[in-house]
């Protein structure tokens, strides 16, 4: 009987002992949202939806966006047909774009890319024959003399080609304005437009796995801009906006702020223009 006490004793001492351990204590977080706006005072963000997520919002974006497949570039490239010469179907394919427009496209040429794809060449040879006070090099060789002296006309052809490349490297800058004559058959914009197709099901998606799968908690704030949560397991969480902004005057700040929730704590977040997601530049 004594044994049987004494092992019912340590049973008791030993679930006393693990019990804190097993459930953590839930805990909680109030937060305000304060906007200010250039020139003006700060004011409260009313009535704004927030969601405490299990994982960035800007990740989810990401992980949304992988889920989509992507245009294939080279397939793109093989399927513009024969008005596009083969020389610049490798050229797009090496350099990973298919738009030949800006100032990105004129860095990524070189003097070999000018003179070894057509459209380049041809591009940069009437954009530069023209102009006068530029001392441009004038070809000798004949347009008739490809069929009368074709050797003729390949060796002089060759030579011009190498006089046009030392003018090129001489005259960097005379590169300049070459995608103004390319924009006919730029075929950037179509790309751009497949890519643009994919933009409403990532956001779309992106919604949905924030507003179900990541969803801990959500809180709409009230006339002083506060906002409470309760009953959070303890862990690191995101109070997003998601991709909605908070308009006040000219500023649009939105959130997607990282907060860690201790077990029986009540955690204090202020959101602000200082802690607000940075716009990316291609936002802007």
């Amino acid at each position: 009987m004594k044994s049987v006490f004494s092992a019912a004793l340590l049973l008791a001492i030993g679930t006393v002992a693990v019990a804190p351990g097993a459930v953590a204590q839930a805990g909680s977080i109030e937060f305000v949202a304060r906007v200010t706006p250039s020139g003006g005072l700060e004011e409260p963000v009313r009535g704004f939806p927030f969601y405490l997520l299990t994982k960035s919002y800007d990740e989810i974006a990401k992980e949304a966006d992988a889920a989509s497949p992507k245009p294939d570039m080279d397939a793109f490239i093989d399927k513009l047909g024969s008005m596009y010469s083969p020389e610049l179907k490798a050229w797009m394919k090496k350099h990973d774009r298919v738009s030949l427009a800006g100032e990105d496209f004129i860095h990524a040429l070189t003097p070999t890319d000018i003179l070894a794809v057509p459209e380049f060449r041809k591009a940069y040879i009437d954009r530069n024959s023209g102009d006068q006070s530029a001392d441009f090099p004038e070809p000798k060789v004949k347009p008739a003399d490809e069929q009368k002296h074709p050797e003729k006309f390949q060796k002089m052809t060759a030579e011009y080609v190498e006089i046009v490349r030392h003018y090129i490297e001489q005259h960097p800058q005379s590169v300049d304005g070459i995608d103004l004559t390319l924009a006919d058959i730029d075929p950037g914009p179509k790309w751009n437009d497949m890519l643009a197709k994919r933009v409403p099901e990532i956001h779309r998606r992106a919604l949905a796995l924030s507003q179900s799968k990541y969803l801990v908690a959500r809180a709409e704030t009230d006339l002083q801009g506060q906002g409470f949560l309760h009953g959070i397991p303890p862990g690191t969480y995101w109070i997003s906006s998601l991709d909605v902004t908070a308009d006040v005057g000219d500023a649009r700040p939105r959130w997607d702020l990282s907060v860690t929730v201790r077990p029986g704590n009540t955690e204090y977040v202020a959101l602000s223009n200082a802690n607000a997601v940075q716009p990316s530049q291609s936002s802007q």
